[in-house]
């Protein structure tokens, strides 16, 4: 559970903007996706590297 403290005279935007920030470090959400359906673990190895060499191959391409 994600806990903010708002300090007196602070924005609610502010605060929220702080809550997201915090929210999109926990990888909730990505956890939450990759639960939805099951994937093998070979399917997901061959991602992996599949991104692995588009990353190599931008890196080369600098």
């Amino acid at each position: 559970m994600i806990i903010i403290p708002v300090k007196d005279g602070e924005a609610i935007e502010r605060a929220l903007k702080r809550f997201k920030r915090k929210f999109d470090k926990t990888g909730a959400m990505k956890d939450l996706r990759a639960r939805k359906e099951f994937v093998k673990p070979s399917v997901r190895r061959r991602q992996q590297l599949i991104k692995a060499a588009y990353v190599q191959q931008l890196k080369q391409a600098e």
